[in-house]
């Protein structure tokens, strides 16, 4: 009688499953990300070069890896079903987790096969593979390339340091949006890190904000 009081009970309130997963056919995106089904997936534990990021041959020539790598995920991967586990969700909304395609780690594979690697700061499960990629000379061991974290520093670096105002005393930005509305940021705000001024669109740097309101622009919201 007991157990079945228990039973009614556990119908009634089901127990939430631990488990998160999902899984559906895969689009790539880039070397580590995929969408799969309808999700937005950055692969947990690997670290793939940007697209774009450039590489050098040992004779010296240099290509775009980047692309190359995700070309060669999406040639071994695109469209086939994928199953995964999440494992976190990042800054960017992306849902990190572990995906296996015909029952394969995705990420293990990418990182043995050298088209990604090990993404240590968070995990350390593909360690190994890695080390035996590089020992092996597989894929992009073969040549040389920044760590992608360490590109990616870089290019945040470099957009920093042209988007400095060119006058410390005039830091306001004065933006153009898409829809042609003039919009003025100030430092500290919401958006002013990301917001690049592009002169030759009309945009430009203001020293105070009655300068920005009499040229017509107002006030970012926040």
């Amino acid at each position: 009688m007991l157990r079945i009081s228990l039973l009614i009970v556990l119908s009634l309130f089901p127990v939430a499953s631990t488990a998160q997963g999902f899984g559906g056919p895969v689009r790539v995106v880039d070397g580590d990300t995929l969408d799969v089904g309808a999700v937005r997936v950055r692969l947990h534990g690997i670290d793939a070069p940007e697209l774009g990021q450039i590489c050098t041959n040992p004779d010296g020539a240099t290509w775009d890896c980047g692309t190359w790598v995700a070309d060669q995920v999406r040639a071994r991967i695109a469209t086939r079903d994928a199953r995964c586990e999440t494992v976190d969700t990042d800054r960017y909304g992306r849902t990190v987790a572990t995906c296996r395609v015909a029952g394969q780690d995705v990420g293990r594979m990418l990182v043995t096969d050298g088209l990604a690697l090990a993404y240590r700061k968070y995990s350390m499960a593909y360690d190994l593979d890695e080390k035996s990629a590089v020992v092996a000379g597989r894929g992009l061991h073969g040549h040389l390339m920044a760590r992608p974290e360490d590109h990616r520093r870089a290019v945040r670096e470099e957009r920093a340091q042209q988007n400095a105002a060119p006058n410390a005393d005039c830091p306001i930005k004065g933006n153009v949006s898409s829809k042609g509305r003039r919009i003025y940021h100030m430092p500290g705000q919401a958006d002013y890190a990301r917001t690049v001024i592009r002169p030759a669109t009309g945009e430009r740097w203001f020293c105070d904000e009655a300068a920005a309101r009499a040229a017509g622009w107002r006030r970012a919201k926040r």
